[in-house]
């Protein structure tokens, strides 16, 4: 959740820019501009970027200095976020006092609540700790109800919900 708090405030810091482009008159509604084309460019991760984002990136980084001290400031917190929680410690006070300094809207927010969160988020690495197991059952919660198009009953929703997430091996009469 943290990496996608950080994309969240970056996402906003590109939406003011691309605001504030168009009052400028920089740039048009409709025409193809670096920052508005930029979003999957500055949300992925840096190792998953094609050459043309990579450009993107390029470009915004000789026009819009704000957008990227935003993206350089989320990338470091994914780097941070690897690393053991011996290494962690001090890089994520440092990253949490460059976010408040920043004073890019969002990573302000955000340099704080990680500030406040510094423990908890080192208890996370430390421990290994991930939330992937979760939303993997929620997806097939939510799947689940997609298949079935509405239910007479909260019942039947339940009992399909618990036939497929329970764990269940049930085999058909008949078959191996």
């Amino acid at each position: 959740h943290i990496v996608s708090w950080a994309t969240d405030a970056l996402d906003k810091v590109r939406t003011a820019a691309w605001r504030e482009a168009r009052k400028k008159g920089v740039a048009k509604k409709g025409a193809k501009d670096p920052v508005k084309g930029a979003r999957w460019a500055l949300l992925k991760n840096e190792g998953d970027l094609t050459a043309g984002q990579k450009a993107q990136l390029e470009c915004i980084a000789n026009t819009n200095e704000t957008l990227w001290e935003a993206y350089k400031l989320k990338e470091r917190l994914r780097m941070i976020l690897k690393q053991t929680a011996d290494k962690a410690d001090p890089l994520l006070r440092q990253w949490a006092a460059d976010a408040s300094l920043s004073g890019i809207p969002g990573f302000v927010q955000l340099g704080e609540k990680i500030a406040r969160r510094h423990f908890d988020i080192l208890t996370t690495i430390r421990r290994g700790l991930s939330n992937a197991r979760l939303e993997a059952v929620n997806n097939k919660i939510k799947t689940t109800i997609k298949i079935g198009y509405g239910y007479r009953n909260l019942d039947n929703l339940i009992g399909l919900v618990m036939l497929k997430c329970g764990g269940l091996n049930l085999q058909l009469p008949g078959r191996q």
